[in-house]
């Protein structure tokens, strides 16, 4: 493992070559140097940082806010569905309390993977009538051979043209500015 230093050099190093860095895990802001290393680098770089967050920890992500340019966060499934979604480790109260705080930004992403059996259409609409009209919306196509879980290896994907009509939808009742899919 790298430690601060050592990723400031190299991103020093870069300088010219690189526009930006992506913080991704895992979950970042578990990380409880996460403040001290992005701190440092905007302080010793200046390089625009994107942070990928699953939104369980609301009070962190108030700490860093202040150095993050973007953020992208996952929304796993409706309200209603998020336990089982994250294998009973996610409260949506913290997911909600991170929404709110990242709808202040002015660049941010939220994305929800559509895993067959964990989050379907319908979920979608009840999980963005909750959040509020947002910015950017990516609904990410499933990859089974991807997945950490070996129940869903041999999980097939929503077709592409279920992804479409959910991302019509989602234009049409005016829940994101922007709506993409993601192969």
């Amino acid at each position: 493992m790298l430690t601060h230093e050592e990723v400031i050099d190299e991103l020093q190093q870069r300088e010219g070559f690189i526009e930006a860095v992506s913080i991704t895990g895992g979950e970042p802001l578990l990380y409880s140097g996460i403040l001290s290393f992005l701190k440092s680098i905007k302080s010793e770089t200046g390089l625009s940082v994107k942070l990928d967050t699953n939104g369980t920890q609301p009070q962190t992500l108030k700490k860093v806010l202040l150095y993050l340019d973007y953020v992208a966060m996952d929304l796993k499934s409706s309200p209603s569905k998020y336990m089982k979604a994250t294998g009973e480790k996610a409260l949506f109260q913290d997911v909600r309390e991170s929404i709110e705080i990242i709808r202040s930004l002015p660049s941010y992403e939220f994305r929800t993977t559509m895993v067959p059996g964990i989050v379907d259409s319908e979920d979608v609409i009840e999980l963005l009538q909750q959040t509020g009209r947002i910015k950017r919306y990516v609904l990410q196509t499933f990859h089974s051979s991807k997945t950490l879980s070996s129940e869903f290896t041999d999980v097939s994907a929503y077709p592409r043209s279920y992804l479409e009509d959910l991302a019509g939808t989602v234009r049409n009742m005016d829940l994101a500015e922007e709506v993409v899919i993601r192969l």
